[in-house]
């Protein structure tokens, strides 16, 4: 998943900032053009609205960012640096700004895959799913093996309801793997688009590889090891759900808590519980861990019952 981790930011101080917010809003330009200088100045920035109505924020600019500008502006065309800055700014929660960057570097080497793919990443994290999905089809046909290409274009038709079609992208990431962890990683969200798509033996049969030898070895897929386990009947709901975070800085706690969350809501889901699923949902919601997938799968479903 390249992987969820690098998408969640770990600086753990970050709570303190984040309740400094700024008043930004795409409408007033003033503020607007403060929100987004802020992140240079020690500010936390306005990054985007949420289909939920709610104002995300992105963090100020630590020395990871500073020093990845550094090295790319000493090599402006050097597609590694453009890429370890984009990464450097997610990590931050400045998808604004990744996409930016990666444009500009898309500009010097316009059929790159790996920028494509980057640039698509964090257009998801931003809810741009259609013109992610553009992204990720172009790295799809300049990479036909590129694991993350497919993964994420997986990703893009599964929030925008595309099942079926999510389903495939899935499928073809996961006949890439090449170790347990993406074998982990894309068989979940194969599973969960199949039952989506209402075809569940299909799903089942998507089950079938995740044997007991099956182990992660990055800490996240840990979480989507023990989800797996939760559809194959192995774990009930009450021993896969995790606590909810005990502090709101704590990210790690947060991250695993959206996970399975959502997998379980999810699972209420497509049998047909909503109350449940919404329900867990909205415990995820309101969370700081807005780039999650899990957080966005929680926004996209609840915003889609709003309708």
């Amino acid at each position: 998943m390249g992987t969820l981790v690098d998408r969640i930011a770990r600086n753990r101080g970050y709570f303190a900032a984040l309740v400094l917010c700024l008043l930004a809003s795409a409408t007033n330009p003033v503020s607007f053009l403060h929100a987004q200088n802020a992140a240079k100045v020690g500010e936390p920035s306005f990054e985007v609205a949420s289909a939920l109505g709610r104002s995300l924020y992105a963090l100020p600019d630590d020395e990871n960012v500073t020093t990845a500008r550094k090295k790319l502006s000493a090599d402006p065309k050097n597609v590694a640096l453009v890429l370890a800055l984009s990464k450097a700014e997610a990590g931050r929660r400045q998808y604004r700004e990744a996409v930016a960057t990666c444009t500009k570097g898309l500009s010097a080497a316009p059929q790159n895959a790996d920028l494509y793919v980057e640039r698509g990443h964090r257009e998801l994290g931003l809810r741009e799913f259609g013109t992610a999905m553009q992204d990720l089809k172009r790295a799809t046909e300049l990479a036909p093996n590129n694991l993350d290409a497919h993964y994420h274009l997986g990703l893009a038709h599964y929030f925008l309801g595309e099942f079926s079609a999510a389903a495939a992208s899935f499928e073809a990431a996961r006949a890439l793997a090449k170790n347990n962890d993406s074998l982990i990683d894309c068989s979940n969200w194969l599973y969960v688009s199949l039952r989506r798509a209402g075809q569940e033996a299909r799903a089942n049969e998507a089950l079938a590889r995740i044997t007991p030898e099956v182990k992660n070895t990055e800490p996240h897929l840990y979480f989507y090891l023990r989800l797996l386990h939760f559809y194959q009947g192995k774990l009930s709901e009450k021993e896969v759900l995790p606590p909810a975070p005990a502090k709101p800085d704590d990210v790690e706690a947060e991250l695993s808590f959206n996970t399975v969350s959502y997998g379980v809501g999810n699972w209420h889901l497509y049998h047909h519980e909503t109350p449940q699923a919404m329900s867990l949902f909205k415990e995820v919601v309101k969370g700081e861990a807005w780039n999650s997938w899990g957080f966005v799968g929680s926004e996209v479903e609840l915003a889609r019952v709003k309708k």
